[in-house]
């Protein structure tokens, strides 16, 4: 039982690798620019070139901004966007979630018709605090999973294994690709964002797009309650396709799809209304797995979410590395969007989070 009062379970959040073991250690994120990410948004041109305030291309009425950040989330980066352009909290767009503990570069866009004469006075007051890389005007608020990709570099400290081996299988993961895992953060400290998806009330998922713009409002509190119970929902959905993966990865049969696959690619299921879109023996496996974990297997019976499916495998496009004079290891590569460095990295490197000490230095 925890202080708040809510049971706490013992989650498992490390899943098997590949090859059955880790070939070695490494220290992850010693600085923030040690963990650089890209983001990639095809529909604009020239977006790795540095903008001039006064000539922002394209037409629409959101003004998108590529930003650089260091040490700032994105949730934060986009309220304060949203103060600087006088526009609505949800009137800020961006593709995804980004590092904290890294430097990012990732798209916003701000709502903001009629007033393309003062771009350039916005984009003076953006850069005083991030870098701007690019500006765009655009027809659309930019939405979750719009963008293309994500290219990162990675520099790796403190890499304890032999050189051949550690090469070796950077080869593997480069043409097999590595388990699509949802990376540990999801699911909160300890499986803490679990705990609380056990005792949400299902319902109050479903009453959350008819109450939530008029509640937002006028009571955030009522807003920010719901969100929080999507997050848990989204744990419990991410941990049963972790569980499924595992199987998988155990028996090796996560490559290659399985008869009753509704996809032609080898998936697991993102748990919604009615379980899974698989059929036959690996519909019948799916429910087998998710029924051992009852307590969040009921939180779906009453909820109206389609079920997903999500792809088992996750491709480093583009993998290429180099050693540092010092023994650090710098990794380069692109993945899907939602699909995670550090998932895709542990399945060869047992990796030591440094900035998860940082960060308890800060708040202790």
């Amino acid at each position: 039982m925890s202080d708040s009062g809510v049971q706490v379970k013992s989650w498992r959040l490390d899943w098997p690798v590949s090859d059955g073991v880790r070939v070695a250690s490494a220290h992850l994120k010693t600085t923030p620019e040690d963990f650089r990410v890209n983001e990639v948004l095809a529909e604009f041109p020239g977006q790795w070139e540095t903008p001039s305030p006064d000539s922002v291309t394209g037409e629409g009425e959101h003004l998108c901004l590529r930003i650089e950040k260091t040490g700032d989330n994105t949730d934060f980066v986009a309220g304060a966007l949203a103060a600087l352009a006088g526009c609505r909290s949800f009137d800020v767009g961006f593709c995804g979630l980004k590092d904290r503990h890294a430097v990012t570069s990732q798209w916003f866009s701000l709502y903001r018709p009629g007033m393309m004469d003062d771009d350039a006075a916005l984009i003076t007051q953006v850069s005083e605090r991030w870098p701007v890389q690019s500006a765009h005007r655009s027809v659309r608020k930019l939405r979750r999973g719009d963008h293309q990709g994500n290219h990162f570099v990675i520099t790796l400290r403190q890499v304890r294994a032999e050189r051949e081996v550690v090469e070796s299988a950077l080869e593997r993961l480069k043409i097999q690709g590595a388990p699509n895992y949802f990376g540990p953060q999801r699911f909160g400290f300890a499986g803490g964002n679990l705990d609380k998806a056990i005792h949400i009330d299902p319902s109050a998922l479903n009453r959350r797009k008819g109450q939530g713009k008029r509640r937002g409002r006028g009571k955030p509190g009522g807003s920010r309650d719901g969100r929080k119970n999507v997050l848990y929902f989204s744990a419990a959905r991410s941990w049963f396709f972790n569980e499924v993966l595992a199987s998988r990865v155990t028996e090796g049969s996560w490559r290659e799809p399985l008869p009753g696959e509704p996809v032609e690619y080898a998936s697991g299921p993102l748990w919604g209304d009615g379980g899974t879109s698989a059929t036959g023996e690996l519909e019948q496996r799916e429910r087998e797995l998710v029924a051992l974990t009852p307590e969040l297997a009921s939180l779906f019976l009453v909820t109206r979410m389609k079920p997903e499916r999500r792809p088992l495998v996750a491709m480093a496009r583009g993998l290429n590395w180099s050693w540092l004079d010092d023994g650090g290891l710098q990794l380069e590569f692109v993945l899907d969007p939602g699909q995670y460095a550090t998932t895709v990295l542990s399945d060869i490197f047992e990796l030591e989070d440094m900035s998860l000490g940082q960060h308890n230095k800060q708040h202790s």
